[in-house]
């Protein structure tokens, strides 16, 4: 039991080495993507919520 565990953290030593970490910049990059996608993102799906409301309305008051 002992020997597997020893084995699976050598293993994962191994592998955590050929591990390439992102710099800085490129962190700094990626997250202003993702929050202007979730900005771009929010700000559609509020005029699309706008818009099925005022059609709803439009709707209910014909009818």
């Amino acid at each position: 039991m002992i020997g597997k565990i020893t084995k699976f953290l050598n293993e994962v030593r191994v592998e955590f080495k050929k591990v390439t970490w992102s710099t800085r910049e490129e962190l700094i990059g990626s997250t202003a993507v993702v929050i202007v996608t979730i900005l771009l993102l929010a700000l559609f799906v509020g005029i699309v919520d706008a818009l099925l409301s005022a059609a709803i309305t439009v709707v209910f008051r014909i009818f």
